[in-house]
């Protein structure tokens, strides 16, 4: 098999036997290919009957980190399952009510569960986006330039951590100032 035929950490594929999956590892002779409904399984590099769907180029060290983020990365691809992140116990059944200095305009009344759920997306919808950032051709430099300003964005969202039920599901900005 010539070289340009190998694939690199994070390529997806489709196995006409394991259906859908991506390249977590790759060995002296095999790949480590985790498939959505059959898990991990060894490939052989000579194995040709699969197809190719998007081929990163292969790099020659592979470090756990970035066999972690080409798993996440395709779980969020191909797959409709988003993480399940509660509001927290006092918000449940609440509701915001925005109010205009106008009083001839009516309040508007917002469910807080429908208005967690759309700050939710906001926050999923930036990680597809710093992930798509990170796997891209872009330089080291642009790259860092545009995590900036998704660092920036997660600083801006930070007040509505409130709503959540556990730390680890907030909002986190720069935390060069702490």
């Amino acid at each position: 098999m010539s070289a340009e035929k190998f694939l690199g950490v994070g390529s997806r594929v489709k196995h006409p036997a394991f259906g859908d999956g991506v390249v977590i590892e790759v060995d002296v002779i095999a790949y480590r290919v985790c498939f959505i409904q059959f898990g991990i399984k060894l490939v052989g590099k000579d194995y040709s009957a699969w197809e190719i769907i998007d081929k990163v180029e292969p790099t020659e060290a592979v470090s756990f980190n970035e066999a972690e983020k080409s798993l996440v990365k395709i779980l969020k691809a191909w797959s409709d399952i988003s993480e399940v992140v509660p509001l927290g116990d006092k918000w449940k059944e609440g509701v915001m009510v925005l109010r205009s200095a106008d009083t001839t305009l009516k309040e508007k009344e917002i469910p807080i569960d429908a208005f967690f759920h759309k700050i939710v997306m906001v926050r999923d919808r930036l990680r597809v986006m710093e992930q798509r950032i990170n796997a891209s051709g872009l330089t080291d430099e642009e790259k860092v330039n545009l995590q900036q300003y998704i660092t920036r964005i997660y600083g801006s969202l930070t007040t509505f951590n409130v709503l959540f039920k556990y730390k680890e599901h907030q909002f986190v900005g720069d935390k060069s100032n702490d």
